[in-house]
């Protein structure tokens, strides 16, 4: 089971909401966050009118993934 890890809300106001596919209800809820294989995530949506479920895969952020410790690191390219 993958670990709960907080998001801010500056994360989940610039994260896409879809319409809801069946109802057209103006955009479904974010209602699940977890976290996929490397350098994904699963996104959970739910329409409040007719209660559909859709789960979409997107890319992480290279920038607040494990990336930045590589790029902080002592880690240099070959000269």
């Amino acid at each position: 089971m993958p670990e709960y890890q907080p998001v801010s809300s500056a994360q989940i106001a610039a994260i896409e909401r879809p319409r809801c596919p069946n109802c057209h209800q103006n955009r479904m809820l974010l209602s699940k966050l977890e976290q996929g294989p490397t350098g994904f995530d699963y996104h959970s949506f739910e329409c409040q009118k007719c209660g559909r479920v859709q789960t979409t895969v997107v890319e992480r952020d290279p920038l607040t993934s494990d990336v930045l410790g590589w790029l902080a690191s002592e880690l240099k390219p070959p000269t």
